[in-house]
């Protein structure tokens, strides 16, 4: 005699269910392994970010560094790192910069686009700016201070 009917069609209906959790338990398996670096990435990136803006907001609440900055003339500008960055900020920033990062930094006008002159390595660069505006001897000379700053 032939099986009922029904019973057969419950039996088909749950190996179809078997298969489709085994699928969906793989590619979320999968999903998971895969995004593990992306996920890390992003606790890298926001660490870097709070290092950039400590370094920021030191030089621009140290009077003697913001005076320096401000004293860049203008047609000076954009000092470089390497060519013309005044000594105390290069210092500071050197000083500030954590042990897993290297950071080189630009000043430049309001007006300029303030890019990084270096090499970009394969990992990225992670770039933050702020503006100087003023002090009490320099007046009114807004200068943007941008850092560039890179894993090791």
């Amino acid at each position: 005699m032939y099986p009922r009917v029904g019973v057969m069609n419950k039996r088909g209906w749950v190996r179809i269910f078997e298969a489709f959790i085994a699928v969906l338990l793989i590619t979320l398996a999968l999903l998971v392994l895969l995004n593990q670096g992306y996920f890390r990435k992003g606790e890298d990136t926001s660490k870097i970010y709070d290092a950039e803006i400590s370094i920021l907001r030191e030089i621009q609440t140290t009077d003697s560094l913001r005076e320096e900055v401000l004293a860049i003339d203008e047609g000076s500008l954009p000092a470089i790192w390497g060519e013309g960055f005044p000594a105390n900020t290069k210092t500071k920033i050197t000083a500030a910069t954590p042990s897993y990062l290297n950071c080189e930094a630009t000043i430049c006008t309001t007006d300029d686009a303030c890019t990084y002159s270096g090499s970009v390595n394969d990992r990225g660069i992670y770039a933050k700016s702020t503006l100087i505006t003023a002090s009490l001897t320099q007046g009114f000379k807004p200068r943007q201070l941008k850092i560039f700053c890179w894993l090791k």
